[in-house]
């Protein structure tokens, strides 16, 4: 061949590839679609991706991990549900606010206050439509009968729910917090009201009283909050629907989002927290217990979500994550499972609710294909408060100084490019408002007991003859068993002093030291409840 020729084509082979490496790049920096799916009370050991002794099949969640990146060190931003959902909203650890223990109820007034930026806002205001389907436990402000009492953040008794007038709209729901369009049920599937909610007003006007069994199947008297309900309302169902809702979802947003307007879907599951009610078709699936059908149920849910991606062609404009609000619930009966060798807290100590490991480490998974090599992980500390300013980043965003004062960016992990650590720190905190705080190997909890409702329970005897703080290795004592509080006095010192600057300063990341909403107690003591 010439040797004109041959320099010809070597030319026009330079531009193809050069437009080829364009054309990937722009699809790297383009506004991704996301889909954030929020799993209630599933236990990283529940997921066999990240558990392969687990005894229960998640193909779908698996077929995720497969094709991105696995988290193996994140973290909720509290070891129960309400708390953790502010934080991933605002970027912002919820003790900061009013809400300073526990969760708060179904009629509960709103936590996320007027003016505080969500990542919903943020995203909207780049031109994505924003959706939130699911659970909310994050407050809104009912409209009420004349002369009853207001709620408070206390989680209602069933019949409390009554003082509700279903027929008005509802105010300090998610639309007023960034997201377009919203579809699910305030609170836990085990509080009152029994009905769905559609942007600010109920879908069907509660008429009846009902209460679902904790665990179907279990004939142990043992039932959710008995209180106002749809009268077509059935806890069995409400996967199903906000799967579907869903799907519906991303084929109606489909159009826009290759056009410009990219969605933004925050998918919060009401499973398999209680009523732990898997669908006839799943009952008995697992060869466990309802608990293990369910989360099957649930892995199912996944997998109908990704398909409606997958047919839409979104698949690759797309960033997925998968993970879950805290650990794992005692609802979903320990003993049971770990007598049939599945440990939904991975190995770690403690469940939902606690100060250990297993109330607030998540499984924590990330497909986004042309940026998040397949089958990696990473062993990043991260928490799930870190949504806002991973979106900041990709959006080329700069955060304002009042807001996501705890987020820290995790894209660099996902571009595979960070060479250290990317937080200094991660603040746990229990059910009953104990603190703990997390920086590289240790971990100090300001607690004698477990914060929570696992052994040692707070106010018990076994906890009142223990040391007042606990501290641990994680890379040598990862199930948190010897505490080395006396041994190490300079690491207690050196991370009460960095959680006391935290509490002072408002944020934990850099930038101007702020007021916290309210004055933040480190040794809270407050009975535990469910």
């Amino acid at each position: 061949m010439p040797w004109a020729s041959r320099m010809t084509r070597w030319m026009t082979g330079l531009t193809v590839l050069a437009a080829a490496t364009t054309a990937m790049a722009a699809d790297r920096t383009a506004r991704p679609n996301i889909v954030y799916i929020l799993a209630d009370d599933l236990g990283s050991g529940d997921v066999r991706c990240l558990n392969p002794s687990g005894k229960i099949a998640t193909p779908n969640i698996d077929r995720l991990a497969a094709a991105g990146m696995s988290f193996t060190d994140a973290h909720s931003g509290s070891a129960v549900c309400t708390p953790t959902r502010y934080g991933i909203l605002t970027g912002r650890y919820a003790w900061r606010t009013r809400l300073q223990a526990v969760v708060l109820g179904g009629c509960s007034p709103r936590l996320i206050a007027p003016g505080r930026l969500t990542v919903a806002e943020l995203l909207r205001r780049q031109g994505y439509h924003t959706v939130a389907i699911g659970k909310w436990h994050l407050g809104m402000n009912w409209a009420l009968k004349p002369g009853k009492p207001r709620f408070t953040d206390a989680i209602e008794r069933g019949a409390d729910g009554w003082n509700v007038d279903f027929t008005r709209p509802i105010a300090g729901g998610p639309t007023t917090v960034g997201f377009d369009e919203y579809f699910g049920i305030s609170g836990s599937l085990d509080m009152v009201p029994y009905t769905f909610i559609a942007d600010d007003r109920v879908t069907a006007i509660p008429t009846v009283d009902k209460a679902f069994p904790m665990m179907a199947g279990l004939d142990n008297n043992r039932y959710t909050r008995r209180g106002p309900a749809a009268s077509d309302f059935e806890a069995e169902n409400v996967l199903p629907e906000l799967t579907a809702r869903a799907v519906e979802a991303i084929r109606k947003g489909a159009e826009g989002a290759k056009t410009g307007h990219p969605l933004f879907l925050y998918l919060a599951f009401s499973a398999p927290h209680t009523p732990i009610a898997p669908g006839n078709s799943w009952t008995g699936k697992s060869g466990l217990n309802p608990y293990g059908d369910f989360v099957m149920q649930v892995d199912d849910a996944v997998g109908q979500v990704l398909r409606a991606l997958d047919e839409k062609g979104l698949t690759g404009r797309t960033m997925v994550v998968l993970t879950s609000d805290n650990g794992c619930s005692p609802e979903a009966d320990y003993p049971d499972l770990l007598a049939h060798g599945h440990d939904p807290s991975l190995g770690f100590r403690g469940t939902k609710a606690d100060v250990f490991e297993g109330g607030h480490r998540v499984p924590f998974l990330v497909r986004w294909p042309g940026v998040v090599a397949a089958g990696t992980s990473s062993r990043q500390l991260i928490c799930l408060t870190d949504l806002m300013a991973t979106c900041a980043e990709i959006l080329g965003e700069r955060l304002p100084e009042d807001a996501a004062e705890d987020s820290v960016s995790i894209l660099p992990a996902l571009e595979g490019r960070d060479r250290g650590p990317l937080r200094e720190a991660v603040v746990h905190h229990s059910i009953n408002g104990s603190f703990a705080i997390r920086q590289g190997d240790w971990k100090l909890a300001l607690c004698p007991d477990s914060g929570g409702w696992s052994r040692p329970r707070p106010g018990t005897r076994e906890a009142a003859g223990l040391p007042p703080i606990q501290l641990y290795n994680l890379a040598s004592d990862p199930a948190e068993r010897q505490n080395l509080h006396d041994r190490h006095p300079e690491v207690v010192a050196r991370l009460t002093a960095l959680l006391e600057k935290y509490v002072a300063d408002g944020r934990s990341t850099p930038g101007p030291a702020r007021q916290n909403d309210v004055k933040v107690v480190l040794r809270k003591r407050t009975r535990p409840a469910r």
